[in-house]
């Protein structure tokens, strides 16, 4: 049995992916979400509000439960979130803390517990989390998004350079999706310039047709899961997954 777990699974990526894995018999997946949009014999749902780092660190034990006949085991870190979109020195210093909860802490929290949970597993074992090109460049306006984006980046980075001085059989992986049609981006076309100066290119992805369906993006990760040993890179964006 492959087993996946994957947060943010009640709608977007996380939950695309989630259906595209269920189609074959032999994956199980455990989604981690506020709510369940998911009905299969195969998925389990545990609620949490990724956040509430007590609530997170208090239920990890059902996060990551005791596995059987596993050949395959995979935490995909999907989850996040924008924050409020404003410049520095005009928005909730909260902010920040939440951003940081969800798109940091949380994956840094589960990766941790993870490695510790499954160290004794012989089977191949991936991590995979989901980054963004605003990782990578300043965003106006997404001051706390852009650096937890970063620090997803160079976690993914230093945890897989542990591994490979480990000599574990665990591969880490940061992949930026690109722009997809998901609730965020609704949420971003619905800004005015002032808060974001990109929001008319943001609507004009819309207008164009230019947003991957989440449906699109999760058939390519699950490409990617299938064949992960030919990926030598730990950061990359989603254009470097084979289509075929």
């Amino acid at each position: 049995m492959n087993y996946y777990i994957i947060t943010g699974t009640s709608k977007g990526i996380g939950k695309a992916l989630a259906e595209a894995l269920l189609q074959e018999e032999q994956n199980y997946v455990y989604g981690v979400s506020r709510n369940c949009s998911i009905t299969h014999s195969r998925y389990h749902h545990q609620p949490l509000n990724l956040s509430d780092i007590v609530a997170l660190e208090n239920n990890l034990h059902k996060v990551f439960p005791v596995l059987k006949n596993a050949e395959r085991i995979v935490l995909i870190n999907n989850a996040g979130v924008v924050g409020e979109v404003a410049y520095m020195g005009s928005q909730a210093t909260h902010n920040f803390s939440y951003v940081f909860d969800v798109n940091v802490m949380a994956p840094a929290i589960l990766i941790n517990t993870f490695l510790s949970a499954y160290h004794t597993e012989n089977c191949p074992k991936i991590i995979l989390n989901i980054s963004s090109g605003a990782g990578k460049r300043p965003v106006d306006g997404w001051s706390a998004y852009c650096a937890s984006k970063a620090a997803l980046d160079m976690l993914s980075l230093t945890v897989q350079q542990e591994q490979l001085l480990l000599n574990s059989n665990v591969r880490v992986f940061s992949i930026s999706p690109g722009v997809v049609d998901t609730a965020m981006q609704d949420h971003i076309r619905d800004l005015e310039e002032s808060q974001f100066s990109e929001v008319e290119k943001f609507k004009k992805y819309k207008n164009d047709g230019a947003l991957r369906p989440p449906e699109e993006v999760a058939e390519r990760m699950k490409r990617f899961l299938e064949n992960y040993q030919q990926y030598k890179d730990v950061v990359f964006r989603i254009e470097s997954i084979e289509q075929h």
